[in-house]
């Protein structure tokens, strides 16, 4: 066997150890009877430590460094590069301590789902204060530059620190804010649904299938479920699942959700299939993937164009719910208000969301915030920022999946997403033309194959700043989405 072929066969190997991990981690948060979570968490550690030291194997290593030397293919040396910063990292970190993270990430989740839905933060503190102990352990066995926390941001966007996103915050929050004030004071007023009306959860379903399968999700190729978090895993291609949850007061909640996550399983579902386990064949970065799904929830979704074709079909489940125009149900839907969760926030208002998670992440890790003042932190930044107050946890620290997976340092990527999606938009638009027409068509491939040519079918052959100015033409840029935010919030609230 050649390096090549002894190279690509080590690399599939520990993707599949990655798929059936995400398969075990998909039926945990869906239907594992809540007495399997102790022996969940330790075939997932014990899966998590088998993968490790394979990845971390001496001949792995000598292949890598032999393969660089090499004249290889875009795809082939993509996967060598990835490989390269995958094996680095995972030499520092010893195979029991992945292991033991592991297996404490799992006994965190079902301790955050338990803590959240009876809205006690002191169930959930002495795991998160385990998670964040170890990874402040992890970063030290990764070794930092410049700060802790730039390790963990950098896990999740590579390059990205402190020094990057300070300032882009700080730019984006300096004209969301005002545009934010603007919007509070405009004299136009939202239409409420009845307060007596409900919303049963079958139709609920029945409808944002619709909307999936319109949007081009495979149901052939892919589920949909429910869970306490919304989320997608993309096992791979053929085998795409997404969650959603429901309200009975409120359909939009879950239409949104189950558009943003159906975003997520478009990109898994096109990603090429011939580079299936292997770094080539993964969706580049998480800005890149929420760039997809906040693309289809809010670009596509949050339009009077898209509601002249959805309405029909929310009539049909709903035929009690008000007689409302597309305009008008368009802008119950974009309806701007400060307010506690973050996944059912407005596109003026859900950055802001982003910063406060990133600067609390960032007290923690730089300025050592400890577990227990997380809460009052939390709600005093709410006060501060929306002039809300949190009336408990559910509402407050605890409406997130991620810090119980120990997921510190994503959340930024949230925003990235955003504005790339802008900018994916607004070249879209210049090279298809009229996407409101489009939309309003209710026949929506042509904007489908547009990102499978564009993002999907890339995989990682680029990074994300060359996949992103690959696609549009443009270094990454906030502006696009600024202009975008700016000009549709102005129009919809007679700014």
């Amino acid at each position: 066997m050649g390096d090549k072929e002894d190279f690509m066969t080590r690399v599939n190997d520990l993707y599949r150890f990655e798929a059936i991990q995400g398969h075990l981690g998909w039926d945990q948060e869906t239907i594992m009877p809540a007495k399997g979570a102790k022996a969940r968490g330790e075939i997932l550690a014990w899966l998590a430590a088998q993968r490790h030291s394979r990845l971390i194997d001496d001949e792995l290593g000598s292949l890598i460094s032999r393969l660089e030397s090499e004249s290889l293919d875009d795809f082939f040396a993509a996967n060598v590069r990835e490989m390269r910063r995958k094996y680095d990292e995972a030499v520092k970190l010893p195979t029991d301590f992945v292991s033991l993270f592991t297996k404490a990430r799992s006994e965190a989740l079902i301790a955050w789902q338990k803590a959240r839905s009876e809205s006690d933060f002191s169930q959930f503190a002495p795991h998160l204060k385990n998670m964040v102990n170890l990874t402040r352990q992890k970063v030290e066995y990764l070794g930092c530059e410049h700060t802790p926390y730039d390790v963990l941001l950098d896990e999740y966007e590579v390059g990205m620190k402190v020094e990057d996103y300070d300032p882009l915050f700080a730019g984006l929050k300096s004209r969301l804010v005002p545009l934010l004030a603007k919007i509070m004071d405009s004299n136009v007023e939202i239409p409420r649904l009845p307060e007596e009306m409900t919303f049963p959860v079958d139709a609920q379903e029945m409808f944002c299938n619709k909307v999936s399968n319109s949007m081009g999700f495979d149901f052939e190729a892919g589920r949909m479920d429910r869970s306490t978090h919304p989320f997608c895993a993309g096992l791979w291609p053929d085998d795409t699942r997404f969650t959603t949850r429901f309200d009975e007061k409120d359909p939009f909640s879950c239409l949104y959700a189950v558009m943003h996550e159906s975003g997520h399983g478009l990109y898994e579902q096109g990603l090429p299939k011939e580079h299936s386990y292997s770094p080539v064949g993964m969706a580049v970065s998480l800005g890149v993937h929420e760039s997809q799904s906040r693309f289809w929830e809010n670009q596509i979704g949050r339009t009077s164009a898209f509601w002249k074709i959805a309405m029909p079909w929310f009539k049909e489940q709903f035929p009690d719910c008000p007689d409302w125009s597309n305009e008008i149900l368009d802008l119950v839907a974009n309806e701007v208000k400060p307010d506690f969760i973050r996944v059912e926030a407005d596109e003026v208002t859900y950055n802001l969301h982003i910063m406060i998670r990133y600067e609390i992440e960032k007290m923690i890790f730089n300025e050592d915030l400890a577990v227990e003042d997380i809460p009052s932190t939390w709600n005093k930044m709410m006060k501060d920022w929306f002039g809300i107050d949190p009336p408990n946890d559910s509402l407050g620290c605890l409406q997130d999946i991620h810090w119980s997976m120990g997921a510190f340092g994503y959340f930024p990527t949230y925003t990235l997403g955003n504005l790339y999606a802008a900018q994916l938009l607004q070249t879209m638009s210049e090279e298809l033309g009229d996407i409101e027409g489009i939309i309003s068509s209710g026949d929506w491939s042509s904007m489908l194959t547009w990102l499978r040519q564009k993002v999907h079918e890339k995989g990682s052959v680029m990074t994300p700043s060359e996949l992103i100015e690959s696609a549009t033409g443009q270094a990454p840029s906030p502006e696009a989405f600024l202009n975008y935010v700016e000009a549709k919030y102005s129009k919809l609230y007679n700014l």
